[in-house]
């Protein structure tokens, strides 16, 4: 049994990656910023798997709430599994802002710099004390940071942000034995930036006509390979990016 701890799980690809993970037997703890009943759906479906879960609410984009929720970890750790250490961080929880560079305001930047960048950078040094030795980490980057797409320039510049992160974590962190990759999704149907991939047939069509398999992806085909990630067999991959987009812009 391992515990897997995952931001921004009560929608989306936290959502997915988590019933995944609970498929394969892990225990969960899950964050949400503001929703609590999405959540608690979360948790019971995961306990009629016959897994245990706890949620808690975490908003990435406040660093200075990090010290206070890693207490709620530790406690939950302590009651629920009567242990002090998790085994997989899924740095998940984030936001989309579509707008040119031109126009990119101050604001949105630094917004977006707290939530996908700043954020996992800190909550993660903060959550290293209660990461089992041995553990693993995935950082959720975009297939954006590879090709590029009007609209996405600071959001881009956020996740290329998090894969050299990456890349130091899995070399800072390989003498305890913690294995640390990205996992970069393509275009996913789910209210991400507004629902556009999902609810714009013109979008939704232009991005499967670029991509090899022929569809936009699904939260489960992410979900599915976050978990594939986190398999036992998949132990000496390590300080990669792994672009999961149906072959995309190839």
């Amino acid at each position: 049994m391992t515990i897997a701890l995952i931001t921004g799980a009560s929608r989306g690809l936290g959502r997915s990656a988590a019933l995944h993970l609970a498929d394969q037997g892990s225990d969960l703890i899950l964050t949400y910023q503001s929703n609590r009943e999405a959540a608690s759906q979360v948790m019971e479906a995961i306990q009629a798997k016959g897994r245990r879960a706890v949620a808690l609410p975490l908003d990435v984009g406040d660093s200075a709430s990090f010290p206070a929720f890693v207490e709620q970890v530790r406690a939950a750790l302590d009651e629920t599994w009567h242990t002090d250490r998790f085994d997989h961080l899924i740095n998940n929880a984030g936001i989309g802002i579509n707008t040119s560079f031109a126009d990119t305001s101050e604001a949105q930047f630094d917004t977006l710099m707290r939530i996908h960048l700043k954020g996992p950078f800190f909550l993660t040094q903060r959550l290293l004390p209660l990461i089992a030795d041995g553990g693993r980490i995935v950082n959720i980057s975009s297939g954006l940071a590879r090709f590029c797409m009007p609209g996405f320039a600071a959001y881009a510049t956020m996740k290329g942000g998090v894969e050299v992160l990456t890349r130091y974590l899995a070399k800072e962190l390989g003498e305890r034995g913690i294995v640390v990759n990205t996992l970069a999704p393509g275009a996913i149907e789910t209210d991400f930036g507004g629902g556009v991939i999902r609810d714009n047939q013109e979008a939704n069509a232009q991005v499967a006509g670029a991509t090899a398999l022929g569809r936009v992806g699904l939260p489960d085909d992410i979900g599915g390979a976050i978990a594939a990630l986190l398999s036992p067999g998949n132990g000496w991959v390590n300080g990669q990016r792994i672009e999961v987009a149906g072959g995309v812009f190839l």
